[in-house]
């Protein structure tokens, strides 16, 4: 299981699905070979260096914390229960209350409407917190899995950065 890396005033806070197996067993977020994450965060702006899945919970003093909505390390997300979204929702709820991170970054669409209950989203920000004050905004998942272009993951990621500096929102 990883930690949480989490405290008060964060600029975001990214919320996952759950660990792959590969951050299981290393104990650090992101961590599987082909996931994107890392590289996303620099291209991004977010980062202005390449960082190592290592270096996670360093991060936190720059403002970026983690957790995800399932703690149970899978190989896929649809190795998830009913059950276990069912608790991570109330646990990321209460999560999203106690923190009150600026922006609350879902980190794949999937993780946002098992979270929300919530269908037909768009990328970016979302018209309606779920937690009065803290923005949600939704990105495509870092997974090597996903088949959208890099390039327009990447865009979305600095529309992130955007609204993080508060110079506009994303969405689309």
């Amino acid at each position: 299981m990883i930690p949480d890396s989490i405290s008060e005033g964060l600029k975001i806070l990214f919320i996952g699905y759950n660990p792959s197996l590969r951050s299981g067993e290393v104990g650090h977020n992101y961590a599987g070979p082909g996931n994107r994450f890392w590289k996303l965060l620099r291209d991004a702006g977010l980062t202005d260096r390449l960082v190592s899945p290592t270096e996670d919970r360093d991060l936190i003093r720059i403002g970026y914390g983690f957790t995800n909505i399932v703690a149970r390390p899978t190989r896929r997300a649809d190795e998830i229960t009913k059950e276990e979204y069912a608790e991570g929702r109330l646990l990321l709820a209460e999560k999203l209350r106690r923190y009150r991170p600026r922006v609350a970054c879902f980190v794949g669409k999937g993780v946002y409407e098992q979270y929300s209950g919530r269908k037909k989203i768009g990328w970016g920000v979302q018209p309606e917190p779920t937690v009065e004050g803290v923005i949600d905004f939704v990105a495509p998942s870092s997974s090597g899995l996903v088949t959208i272009p890099y390039e327009e993951i990447a865009r979305i990621y600095r529309g992130l950065m955007s609204v993080v500096d508060g110079n506009g929102e994303c969405s689309g």
